[in-house]
């Protein structure tokens, strides 16, 4: 059965001389795989490798059978052209970091249309904005919101954080607990917008010990969840 959908690269993996395996975050049925066959095999089948790089996204058909762990890409075009996304490396790194993220923790193989819709707009503000060194900080927080363990903000004012509970509390209850100036940069994070992230200030070790923080939250979250290979590149790079 032929079926047009919208999707989100998350990553790709080399199969056999010539095939490629694509995952996606796909608007209609969630995370699927693609089998893209003898895409590598000769340079014009070649040049449609450059559609799936890593967040791009796509709008295509494919042709779809049940309960088959494998799919196949019928057709395949760009249905938001990015302008800087993979030409600029700082935005390079934090898609290369992202989408290990991504591929990390979107599990499910089911429609989640909010999920869909916040990697659209927000990969697409990324894309236009010139001012962006701590989009991967709220993009993480924002995440943990779709995965079901956004912090608990209800006793905000607390000075700790409780990286197990994810709630503010008076003392600290476990070791994993945050304070000081990570617990000041966590609290000017959650709420606001993407087009206010201009207004919070942090230099690079700073932004490095929050975004450990925020992956430590994941890791006691997240059962399988481990830090990505690309953070190293990620810290240098924005050092």
């Amino acid at each position: 059965m032929l079926v047009k959908t919208n999707a989100i690269v998350l990553s790709k993996i080399k199969y056999g001389d010539h095939d490629v395996i694509v995952k996606c975050y796909t608007k209609n049925r969630g995370v699927v795989s693609y089998l893209l066959r003898g895409i590598l095999k000769s340079k014009r089948s070649n040049s449609k490798i450059a559609y799936y790089q890593p967040l791009s996204q796509l709008e295509i058909e494919e042709n779809y059978k049940a309960n088959h762990s494998l799919h196949f890409i019928t057709d395949v075009k760009l249905s938001v052209p990015y302008h800087s996304m993979h030409t600029n490396i700082l935005k390079g790194a934090i898609v290369m970091f992202l989408s290990e993220v991504l591929a990390s923790t979107l599990k499910e193989e089911e429609s989640n249309l909010s999920l869909y819709e916040f990697l659209e707009t927000t990969l697409q503000w990324l894309d236009h904005e010139t001012d962006f060194a701590n989009f991967h900080l709220l993009f993480l927080l924002e995440l943990s919101k779709h995965l079901g363990f956004y912090p608990d903000i209800s006793q905000l004012n607390y000075p700790y954080f409780n990286l197990s509970t994810g709630s503010f509390e008076l003392k600290p209850q476990t070791q994993y607990t945050i304070s000081g100036e990570n617990l000041m940069l966590l609290k000017q994070l959650l709420g606001i917008k993407f087009d206010e992230l201009n207004t919070i200030k942090m230099g690079s070790q700073q932004r490095q010990s929050l975004l450990n923080s925020l992956l430590f939250y994941f890791e006691l979250h997240l059962s399988d969840f481990k830090k990505p290979k690309s953070l190293q590149v990620l810290n240098q790079v924005f050092n």
